[in-house]
């Protein structure tokens, strides 16, 4: 009788995922704070494995795997913990799920902007603390409705945000890579973008181009008390940077779904009223965790089953199941 494919699952993926892949497959489940002792016993001989954006999959652990690796599949939209090239110069496939999650991170980069703009953790803080005097003028915040935001990027994610922030009334700019037209905002160049959004909202990928893109430069261009919203990836952000311009009045408060270090978030972030911090929750409602679970699942059935995945990382995707609850 011949083995099944052994796929090893570095993620904390949920029970969907498993209950797609167990049947066909021999399931290694590390989690997602496998240890090298783990790795050296589990990889090699696989033909799948399963991480998550926190999770570094480079040459080594590709080749750890040998010549049996077939597919990396990423539980997660983005994959700049996969090295590409090496897995392209391996014959490997690099996946992702794209479209699932876009719906929850795009609501709460909007909930970031209200909770920020509104000072909701100041105010919070103020009750459980038993500071409250009764009085409001000690936290007044800021109305989204009728701001100026700014989305910079503007793929599948920044335009549902620029949909749900249509009841706002709000004008709303984008700047992004792509030359074609875009709906339902204004295109400006990032410096103009800057200078003008009470509210910045990012959207892009983690490339070599975009690590740091929001550095000392990028705030001394901002608006006097704008406010960033970061939903995409740590490492776009100059994190001591953004603590700069919190300190100095130069942004009004952040709110920030994502870390450079993750998770370790640096104590002087943590610090600083005028934030609000989230454990990385873009994609976490049931519903839209369980859509990537299979999605994810389905990209290495396709693979190890020699078919084309619904999602290659960085490519067109054949199918990409969505609905309004898990985004489109």
């Amino acid at each position: 009788m011949t083995s099944k494919p052994r796929v090893v699952v570095l993620a904390a993926l949920p029970a969907l995922g498993f209950d797609l892949l167990r049947p066909r497959f021999d399931v290694a489940a590390g989690g997602p704070r496998v240890d090298s002792g783990w790795l050296r016993k589990h990889t090699p001989g696989a033909a799948g494995i399963v991480a998550d954006p926190s999770i570094p999959v480079g040459p080594e652990l590709m080749d750890a795997a040998g010549t049996s690796l077939k597919v990396v599949s990423n539980f997660g939209v983005g994959y700049d913990n996969i090295d590409i090239e090496a897995a392209r110069a391996r014959g490997v496939r690099a996946t992702n799920t794209p479209g699932v999650l876009t719906n929850a991170t795009a609501e709460l980069a909007v909930a970031l902007m209200l909770a920020a703009g509104r000072r909701i953790a100041e105010a919070d803080a103020m009750i459980r603390g038993d500071s409250w005097s009764g009085s409001q003028e000690n936290i007044l915040g800021r109305e989204l409705a009728g701001a100026t935001v700014g989305l910079v990027g503007f793929g599948r994610i920044a335009q549902r945000v620029a949909a749900l922030l249509a009841p706002f009334e709000v004008r709303l700019l984008c700047s992004s890579r792509s030359s074609g037209p875009v709906r339902d905002a204004e295109r400006l160049a990032l410096d103009d973008l800057l200078a003008e959004s009470d509210f910045v909202s990012l959207h892009v990928p983690l490339t070599p181009e975009t690590r740091h893109l929001v550095d000392a430069n990028a705030f001394a261009k901002m608006k006097r008390g704008a406010i960033l919203v970061n939903t995409s990836r740590g490492a776009v952000v100059d994190t001591q940077a953004l603590i700069d311009a919190l300190r100095s009045g130069r942004l009004a408060a952040a709110g920030l779904d994502v870390y450079e270090d993750e998770p370790h978030v640096p104590p002087g972030l943590c610090d600083l009223p005028n934030t609000v911090l989230l454990p990385h929750i873009g994609s976490a409602t049931a519903a839209t965790r369980d859509a990537m679970a299979r999605l994810c699942a389905e990209n290495v059935i396709a693979v190890i089953d020699g078919q084309e995945p619904p999602a290659a990382a960085g490519g067109r995707s054949r199918r990409i199941r969505a609905s309004t609850t898990a985004g489109s």
